[in-house]
């Protein structure tokens, strides 16, 4: 058996509830294996009334929850390229003894995820991605900006996430990682309903204000992303 969570939205900070539910975990690498465990994962989330939930990962068996994995996902910006979310989050990490590498933006997302620069510059110490700086903190701040302004973007996909209750990622261990693309969904889905996605997207420091419950009513400075490197 193991714990992994399903992630809600909600109405008001913090606009995602985290339901850690136990469910039988099915060993093994292949993929059909992971997805054994998903069935698995999203049953206990119908027995507590949650469905559908929507798997996004690379083992999702669901089209639209690999289309919406990290590792898929793409942001436009002002260059001949788009980027995955990944590869973004990755490419913009400033260390302690380098970066950022913003040569990871147009790598594999595999590849950027695993660059050895990445495990062998120290800690991070902040972000930085198309002129702008984002903090360490809040912790999940840069990644969920990120991942929903790619949702942004894309409505074609994004629009379809409101059929869902709930979003699962079974790649996601939160003993070990912060960061999730099924939590970036829900927080999404959330500030699409409470009808605030727009102006958090226009302002990155409005943003981070609801993230935070600080409660600021900074207006939207509609910045255009510049990807520079």
């Amino acid at each position: 058996m193991a714990k992994r969570p399903i992630f809600i939205p909600i109405s008001g900070f913090p606009y995602v509830e985290e339901l850690f539910l136990e469910f039988e975990w099915v060993p093994g690498f292949a993929k059909s294996q992971a997805q054994k465990s998903i069935s698995s994962l999203h049953s206990a989330a119908a027995r507590q009334g949650i469905s559908p939930v929507l798997e996004i990962s690379s083992k999702s068996s669901n089209p639209l929850g690999l289309s919406l994995s990290a590792f898929n996902l793409t942001l436009n910006v002002e260059t001949d390229k788009a980027i995955s979310v990944e590869c973004a989050f990755q490419g913009s990490k400033i260390f302690e003894r380098g970066g950022p590498y913003n040569d990871l933006y147009f790598a594999q997302s595999k590849d950027a995820k695993t660059d050895y620069r990445i495990r062998t510059s120290g800690s991070i110490i902040r972000f930085s991605f198309c002129g702008e700086e984002f903090p360490i903190e809040p912790i999940r701040a840069f990644y969920d900006w990120l991942y929903i302004t790619a949702l942004w973007q894309n409505n074609s996909l994004s629009s379809r996430l409101m059929a869902y209750k709930g979003f699962s990622d079974i790649a996601f261990n939160p003993k070990k990682s912060w960061n999730c693309q099924a939590h970036s969904a829900a927080l999404f889905v959330s500030l699409s309903q409470m009808g605030i996605l727009e102006p958090a997207m226009q302002d990155k420091d409005y943003f981070i204000s609801l993230v935070t419950n600080r409660g600021t009513q900074a207006k939207p400075k509609g910045k255009q992303l510049k990807l520079e490197y």
